[in-house]
């Protein structure tokens, strides 16, 4: 027993120093990555394009509001709240590997092509989810849990039976 206990104890602190031997990544480390797939060019359009929504929603609020809004300062300070999260799941031998990766040929083609490729995924996804809710919506019209104009049937009052009245007290005559 003995024996058991003392192997299991040794496989739990190996596996413990394995996890402390993984060194975490620098900042350096992960803002180069950042970098490298172009993070804080994609932060930067979200932010105009936030900016314009918004400018849009408040047209009594100046232009000039809105373009010192868009500025590198605010995408520099979500980057550096972003990266604690890199170092949090990515060790430093991750991020070495995916930099590798997103400085080769391949890696800089899936960072030029993924905006398209997802574009076309989410129109796709977006069809096929109103092609699911068509059939979803007529499957149950069709079984009578959906009326025709796609709701759950109405439950009158009058559908529920009526409360039994309480009976007289003992002893009281109407």
């Amino acid at each position: 027993m003995r024996k058991w206990t003392g192997i299991a104890a040794g496989l739990v602190l190996a596996g413990c120093a394995g996890q402390a031997l993984a060194a975490v990544p620098s900042e350096q480390q992960v803002r180069q990555l950042m970098d490298a797939v172009g993070m804080g060019r994609m932060l930067s359009q979200m932010n105009s394009q936030m900016a314009g929504v918004m400018q849009n929603a408040l047209p009594c609020v100046p232009a000039s509001y809105w373009q010192g809004f868009v500025d590198a300062n605010a995408t520099n300070q979500l980057i550096g709240r972003m990266v604690p999260v890199y170092q949090k799941h990515f060790t430093a031998e991750d991020i070495d590997g995916l930099l590798k990766f997103y400085r080769s040929p391949l890696g800089q083609k899936v960072i030029t092509q993924m905006p398209a490729t997802m574009a076309e995924g989410m129109q796709i996804g977006k069809q096929w989810g109103q092609e699911r809710g068509k059939q979803m919506i007529a499957q149950l019209q069709s079984q009578g849990t959906l009326n025709q104009q796609g709701q759950c049937p109405a439950t009158g009052a009058a559908a529920k039976p009526a409360p039994a009245p309480a009976p007289a007290p003992a002893g009281k005559k109407k």
